[in-house]
């Protein structure tokens, strides 16, 4: 299947990066605070160096830990040097619901690629495309699976999202949260330039395509070997 969107991996297990990059599937990747608390990383800077040497020529997103702009900024320019092809992640707002703008400008017209994430609101979008600079572009990555969380359905305001970043020059949108295979092909409906993916729904995307009766076939062949491995039978009278 031809798709427009970028596929990106979204995760801090190095060895999943390189299982999905061996495998042709991503064009960049992503990390975040919670993934490499997951994948329990204990030296920040160590792994975000071995990534950037791993994956020399694919686009790879960092993000700062401060929380207050002067941290945020002196961490982002530790980030941004570790290679031209890092993304350094700022989130659009901080914890007290101040937005970080000025210091999204400030790095992005110092030439820095800034990842502007944690947006799941189309002010936060405008404001994200408002403080990056034309000339060094940036990403806006909007949380489409957090608010479908909600129980809102984030194709309307992707689609707004896409027109808002595509009113820029070299700013590009990014669905984000990606909780089902289904959403590569929403996020390329909907304009956007990328989607990033955990690998666990990385490993799905060779099933598009698949006729729909071979999936019901597969099932039922999985539920029939699942059940000789359990051993279970239900007593029954026969006759």
């Amino acid at each position: 299947m031809k798709l427009n969107v970028k596929v990106y991996s979204d995760g801090a297990k190095l060895a999943d990066m390189k299982a999905v990059a061996a495998k042709g599937l991503v064009e960049g990747f992503t990390t975040n605070p919670s993934l490499m608390k997951a994948a329990g990383i204990t030296d920040y800077l160590a792994f975000a160096k071995e990534a950037v040497a791993t994956f020399p020529d694919q686009s790879i997103s960092f993000e700062v830990f401060g929380n207050t702009p002067e941290r945020m900024l002196a961490e982002a320019k530790v980030l941004a040097a570790l290679g031209k092809h890092v993304a350094v992640k700022v989130p659009i707002i901080r914890a007290s619901g101040d937005d970080n703008t000025a210091v999204i400008t400030a790095l992005s017209d110092a030439g820095v690629q800034v990842n502007v994430t944690a947006i799941t609101t189309l002010q936060e979008v405008k404001l994200a495309v408002d403080a990056l600079n034309p000339k060094t572009g940036g990403i806006v990555s909007v949380f489409a699976g957090r608010i479908a969380d909600t129980g809102v359905d984030p194709m309307p305001m992707m689609k707004q999202s896409a027109e808002l970043c595509h009113a820029k020059a070299n700013v590009e949108l990014l669905w984000a949260s990606t909780r089902e295979s289904i959403n590569v092909i929403q996020a390329n409906e909907t304009g956007c330039d990328i989607i990033t993916v955990p690998p666990k729904i990385l490993n799905k995307l060779d099933k598009f395509g698949k006729d729909a009766f071979q999936v019901s076939v597969d099932t039922v062949k999985t539920f029939d070997q699942d059940i000789a491995e359990l051993g279970f039978t239900i007593p029954v009278e026969v006759g």
